[in-house]
């Protein structure tokens, strides 16, 4: 037998022990349970985080519903017709450009359901999305989906608004 051989099974064999030996300690070696608290940090639990920080996946409470000028509206208005009549047409009727050709059709402003849903359902739905639309969160500033719920609900409001509703001074300007 050629004396490096020996050499050489002899520290295969070391090699082959320790390997086994480190696998033992590995698997039980001293760690923490998902969830289990650090030594100590029961007196310090639940921690508080630092004011104004806002978990990365926490929702935020959304924006109170500014007062409804014509300024809020003409911009409800502009921002409607980007991101809401493709799909629900310009007058809110359900019946867009993208349904004319083939896709489900989101239904109408005008149905008792929508017209009496709280005004927080149309932000939430452009937030979230709902059915087969999306969420318009990343497209849509929060205080312009405010502005696109004023929008609706003038949409919804002037299918119902009659010459006699517009003041006298002002028919004219229908003619």
């Amino acid at each position: 037998m050629k004396p490096w051989r020996g050499t050489a099974i002899a520290g295969l064999a070391g090699a082959a022990a320790l390997g086994l030996a480190a696998c033992d300690n590995m698997a039980n070696q001293p760690k923490l349970n998902p969830y289990e608290l650090p030594y100590g940090a029961q007196t310090n639990w639940p921690v508080t985080p630092p004011p104004h920080v806002v978990a990365r996946d926490e929702p935020l409470h959304p924006p109170p519903a500014p007062p409804v000028t014509m300024a809020l509206l003409q911009r409800g208005r502009q921002r409607f017709d980007i991101y809401c009549s493709p799909c629900h047409g310009r007058f809110g009727d359900g019946n867009g450009m993208i349904v004319q050709r083939g896709f489900p059709r989101p239904p109408s402003y005008y149905s008792d359901a929508l017209r009496n849903a709280p005004s927080q359902h149309f932000y939430d739905v452009i937030t979230h999305g709902y059915g087969v639309m999306y969420s318009y969160a990343g497209r849509v500033e929060p205080a312009d989906r405010w502005a696109i719920v004023a929008y609706i609900r003038a949409l919804q409001a002037s299918a119902d608004a009659t010459v006699a509703d517009v003041p006298p001074n002002q028919r004219s300007a229908l003619q």
